[in-house]
């Protein structure tokens, strides 16, 4: 049985997305190629994106800390600390309106 701190992870990657270029980091810190289920912290500074991009599958996103804005084509939705959003199968983007970190969770298609 393992334990993970998303405490600590979430304070490491937000240090980093302030200084990347992206304005974001990540790292997957459960599943991956072997595992149906996969989930994915991603840190992000205030202004910083994910571009408009397809849903690997059925996802959701917890909002950890900060707030952001998911959008699917006109339609929009913030959530914050605590939040839980749920990413639509259609094309989509976030965008942090704060410095923001995320919890994806993703169930790949079979």
């Amino acid at each position: 049985m393992d334990a993970l701190s998303l405490g600590g992870l979430a304070e490491a990657h937000l240090g980093e997305a302030v200084s990347a270029p992206s304005g974001r980091s990540a790292a997957t810190v459960f599943g991956g190629a072997d595992h149906v289920l996969r989930q994915t912290m991603i840190a992000m500074r205030a202004g910083a994106a994910l571009a408009e991009h397809e849903s690997p599958g059925e996802a959701t996103l917890q909002v950890l800390r900060g707030r952001v804005r998911l959008t699917a084509g006109t339609a929009a939705v913030e959530g914050g600390a605590g939040d839980l959003l749920v990413i639509p199968a259609s094309r989509h983007a976030v965008e942090a309106l704060e410095p923001s970190v995320l919890l994806l969770t993703v169930g790949k298609r079979q």
